[in-house]
C-alpha cells in the first residue's frame, strides 16, 4: 500500500506559478513510477505528466511541455509538479499517482494502470 498527499495547490493569476508536492508513504517509494493528472469540472481525468522510477526520464502532455516541470527526491518520498506561466484552461483538481513498475526507466502514461492516487489538490487560475 502506497498513500499520496498532495499540497501546493491554490489560487494565482495568469502568467503565475505554483509548484504541487505529493508526499507518499508506505512501501519504498523508488519502486514506483509517478504521475501528474488532473480534472476540470465536467470533464474526464487527464494525464499532465509522469516520471520513471529514478527521475531519469519524464514525459509531459503537450498541453503543458515546456511549462510544467516534474521531479522527484526519492530520499524525501515525495514528487513535485513545477507549473510555470500558468493559465486559465490549466485550471483543474490535480492528482497524484503511483504505478509499481519494474523497469526503472519507464514513464507510464495511462491513467489504468496507476495503482495509488492522491486526493486532489484543486488548482485555480485567473484571467
Amino acid at each position: 500500500q502506497v498513500q499520496l498527499v498532495e499540497s501546493g495547490g491554490g489560487l494565482v493569476q495568469a502568467g503565475g506559478s505554483l509548484r504541487l508536492s505529493c508526499a507518499a508513504s508506505g512501501r519504498t517509494f523508488s519502486l514506483y513510477a509517478m504521475g501528474w493528472f488532473r480534472q476540470a469540472p465536467g470533464k474526464e481525468r487527464e494525464f499532465v505528466g509522469g516520471i520513471s522510477r529514478n527521475g531519469g526520464t519524464t514525459y509531459y502532455a503537450d498541453s503543458v511541455k515546456g511549462r510544467f516541470t516534474i521531479s522527484r527526491d526519492n530520499a524525501k518520498n515525495t514528487v513535485y509538479l513545477q507549473m510555470n506561466t500558468l493559465k486559465p484552461e490549466d485550471t483543474a483538481v490535480y492528482f497524484c499517482a503511483a504505478e509499481a513498475e519494474s523497469l526503472p526507466s519507464r514513464v507510464v502514461v495511462r491513467l489504468r494502470e496507476y495503482d495509488y492516487w492522491g486526493q486532489g489538490t484543486q488548482v485555480t487560475v485567473s484571467s
